[in-house]
């Protein structure tokens, strides 16, 4: 989670609630994770009338709607007007994964030549219409809240979709990785092993899988709340690795969100931006 309303959103009560859910650019799977609930979908399948999910069925509605879900990032100028038409249509809208909240894995081309990129993948590229960066939803428009993750917790969605349907904020975790790790048992990776591990700046949600074999975080879930990542750069770099092993963890699945973001830049001996090293 990275933006609680102050107060939390609401449905309309007289009607059942219709929920609408729409891909940009993505891999569909914080999508899958929604048909993965399994029982509790069944169960929220009879507060809520699924309307549109184009995944799951084809037979789809038009708006407007109580709750849309939206997964994946902003690439061409068609993307650019239909999430504003769909923020027109929606009372509620919840961006969904990493894609939705921070550019997502194909964010790596706002550091490069997108150009190029068309013209190594597609035989014709000129008949492939994209912008030269990959953003959030909130970059666009106004959202109301993101659920982080690569893909997203099913029961933190679950959560969010009850707690709008019970007129509440919704619990789900702000703390760190770490605090995970600590619950587990497991042996600090950073410490131990002198891995690179973004535990300490990101946001859990994952129940800390990576280092539990001896991997370290790779920031799937985004940067915690008020994370302090320029001081953990800077002790990794120290003595411990080079820039060029850590700009490529910072730039991962959440690379556009501005706390890592803002860091990479700022470590990339390669970048305009880059500090001496």
């Amino acid at each position: 989670m990275s933006t609680i309303p102050n107060s939390s959103p609401t449905v309309t009560k007289s009607h059942k609630p219709r929920l609408a859910v729409f891909k940009f650019a993505s891999c569909d799977g914080c999508q899958l994770q929604l048909l993965s609930c399994e029982d509790e979908l069944l169960s929220l399948a009879d507060q809520l009338e699924i309307v549109h999910f184009i995944e799951a069925s084809s037979q789809i509605e038009q708006g407007p709607y109580d709750i849309a879900l939206v997964e994946g990032s902003i690439t061409t100028t068609s993307d650019r007007g239909r999430i504003q038409t769909i923020r027109q249509q929606s009372k509620t809208l919840i961006t969904i994964g990493a894609c939705a909240t921070a550019g997502g894995i194909q964010a790596l081309k706002n550091w490069a030549d997108h150009a190029e990129f068309a013209r190594s993948v597609y035989a014709n590229p000129q008949y492939v219409e994209t912008l030269s960066t990959s953003t959030a939803i909130a970059d666009h428009v106004r959202v109301d809240f993101e659920l982080r993750g690569c893909p997203i917790n099913r029961l933190q969605l679950i959560e969010v979709l009850q707690s709008l349907l019970a007129d509440r904020r919704p619990r789900t975790p702000a703390h760190c990785v770490c605090l995970d790790c600590k619950r587990r048992g497991t042996v600090c990776i950073a410490v131990a092993s002198d891995e690179a591990c973004l535990g300490p700046i990101t946001q859990a949600g994952c129940g800390a899988i990576c280092p539990a074999y001896n991997r370290g975080c790779y920031g799937c879930f985004g940067p915690a709340a008020q994370p302090n990542c320029d001081y953990l750069a800077d002790w990794y770099l120290q003595d411990r690795m080079s820039a060029a092993k850590l700009v490529p963890l910072l730039r991962n699945f959440n690379a556009a969100a501005p706390e890592f973001r803002d860091c990479g830049d700022r470590i990339d001996p390669n970048s305009d931006s880059g500090e001496s090293l």
